[in-house]
């Protein structure tokens, strides 16, 4: 249960029943004590489920994923929820401004993303609750404009939607696998990271099967009905140009925000990257792009992350030798390479996770910006295959046209004619400054969590938030109220402040979603690990938890005040 120990329950409300596929049998709490924040305490979330019908399996040959009391096999279609009396959208929600009569949901999911998407897949194995998830977007879409062929994820495959919480899952990459008849070819191809495009097509095969997933649905407002003491949920229906179609209204329980990140661009390059006719692009475009950039005399990519490394990797070996003309600028000392060591990965484990959490917030704010290279850095393979791909377009004799330079930030930026862009250079050891003139420039500059100001403006007054006007996020990933509000936000990917570098790992994905249901369930549907990581964050005593004893026994040498 994310390391507390659940509430009483309400009388005449079932504790869910251990689902009987688990995998994990040590079902204790990790070594975490939480305490119970101001406006919510560590009940389960509002409502109660149970969940002991768990496990069923649908025709076919492949098993079919229990969901909402239905069952099939994964590729059958089923229908919109019209059950219930009543004016509906095509969804099975109220029009807004009509009387809501259709039972509410017990969890509504804004966005589906990745993380939302595997709360959706585990929330399925569990028929009693009932849910919704809405994005505006027609189809499922995972960073198309990085999809470069032959780019891999930078964890293993394991890390899907569903396998670290539920390995006997329908929903499991390898369930995708056997039911398009590939599991034999992946077997043998002896493959731990599969390619990105892989990723997505096995995320687009689990978000077409789904059937309480809505596509098309932009979610407007949410709002807290008192009386109710339900969450309200506007939403218009668009069609696939973005065009609106219908308006509507769902009641929830719950919500759980999963909005993702947006693509952050400098600010002396934001006026000219907003102007469709320039050349400069974020490199979550470059595919839409690569044409383009092709065709460019000369390109600049700047920043030296992952994607900043395979997009200049990708231009590198689509130009020819001695004529490539590309640069590549970036902020930091080198081309560093990411962390990867085994231990290293420990703080990507649900153990780092709740030692963060429990850290005082200066501290973890001092703390992010320092661990830079535990998710900022290059793969050793891609930083391997460019030196290499350098390396062959010396055996002519002669230097590739490509300059790699490190230390450097663009302090303005601005265009020259209509086809050109001139940036201002400065080196930081140096304190040297230059101009570069280029044809294109590529922004590999990352991603910022998305602003949901607007989307939750009619629950800003009951937000807690921290010194910085940040939201306050509890441990069990929910957002910190107002104890008038009796229902719970929960959040993914929106939490580094409190929960650390592991974030936006895909690794955390079902570890956090399954998280996310013990807790609103009130009882282990799904039991966590009870240990993850051979590493002892922090000298205080952990509470002893699953098999595994505490490495030491530690005794601080002075109380903490």
């Amino acid at each position: 249960m994310n390391g507390t120990t659940p509430a009483p329950r309400q009388p005449g409300i079932p504790t869910p029943a251990t689902p009987a596929t688990a995998a994990d049998s040590r079902g204790s709490a990790p070594g975490h004590t939480s305490t119970a924040t101001p406006g919510h305490t560590d009940a389960p979330a509002h409502g109660a489920y149970d969940a002991a019908t768990n496990g069923a399996t649908g025709a076919g040959t492949a098993p079919g994923p229990a969901g909402n009391g239905t069952s099939r096999a994964p590729g059958a279609t089923t229908g919109p929820d019209a059950t219930g009396p009543g004016h509906r959208t095509a969804n099975g929600a109220t029009p807004a401004g009509g009387q809501a009569t259709e039972r509410p949901k017990d969890l509504v999911g804004i966005g589906i993303g990745p993380f939302n998407l595997s709360l959706a897949a585990l929330a399925d194995g569990l028929p009693a609750i009932d849910t919704a998830f809405y994005e505006q977007n027609p189809a499922f879409t995972w960073h198309p404009g990085l999809l470069i062929e032959g780019a891999t994820l930078q964890v293993p495959f394991l890390a899907d939607l569903v396998t670290l919480a539920q390995p006997a899952s329908p929903w499991s990459f390898l369930s995708y696998l056997r039911s398009i008849d590939r599991l034999y070819p992946f077997y043998f191809s002896e493959r731990f990271h599969i390619q990105r495009a892989e990723f997505d097509a096995y995320c687009r095969w689990v978000s077409r099967n789904l059937p309480t997933l809505h596509f098309g649905h932009q979610v407007d407002a949410v709002r807290w009905n008192h009386e109710r003491a339900l969450f309200e949920v506007d939403f218009t229906q668009v069609d696939t140009e973005g065009e609106a179609e219908a308006l509507g209204r769902t009641y929830a329980r719950n919500i759980a925000l999963g909005i993702g990140t947006a693509p952050h661009v400098p600010e002396p390059l934001r006026t000219l990257a907003e102007n469709p006719t320039v050349p400069v692009i974020h490199s979550s475009d470059y595919l839409h792009h690569r044409e383009q950039l092709l065709r460019a005399g000369h390109v600049t990519v700047i920043g030296s992350g992952q994607s900043g490394a395979e997009v200049f990797l990708d231009l590198l070996r689509a130009r020819p030798a001695g004529a490539e003309r590309l640069h590549w600028l970036t902020r930091t000392e080198g081309f560093a390479p990411m962390e990867y060591s085994k231990l290293g990965l420990e703080h990507f484990t649900p153990d780092y996770t709740h030692y963060f959490h429990q850290l005082p917030e200066h501290t973890r704010n001092d703390l992010v910006p320092r661990q830079w290279q535990l998710h900022k850095g290059i793969d050793h393979d891609t930083l391997a295959a460019i030196h290499d791909e350098l390396y062959r377009r010396t055996l002519d004799g002669g230097w590739p046209d490509a300059t790699l330079t490190p230390g450097v930030h663009v302090r303005t930026a601005g265009r020259i004619a209509t086809t050109q862009v001139e940036l201002h250079l400065e080196h930081t050891d140096q304190r040297t400054r230059s101009r570069l003139t280029t044809d294109a420039v590529v922004l590999a500059t990352g991603y910022r969590e998305r602003p949901a100001d607007r989307l939750l403006a009619g629950l800003d007054a009951y937000v807690r938030r921290d010194s910085r006007e940040r939201p306050r996020v509890d441990a069990h990933h929910r957002l910190v109220l107002d104890r008038a509000i009796t229902g719970s936000v929960y959040v993914q990917n929106a939490q580094t402040h409190t929960h650390g570098v592991g974030t936006p790992d895909l690794g955390l994905a079902a570890w956090r979603s399954a998280s996310i249901l013990n807790h609103l369930t009130g009882g282990p549907a799904y039991p966590q690990p009870g240990r993850t990581a051979f590493t002892t964050f922090g000298l205080a005593e952990r509470e002893p938890h699953g098999t595994f004893p505490a490495p030491l026994d530690l005794v601080p040498l002075v109380e903490p005040a």
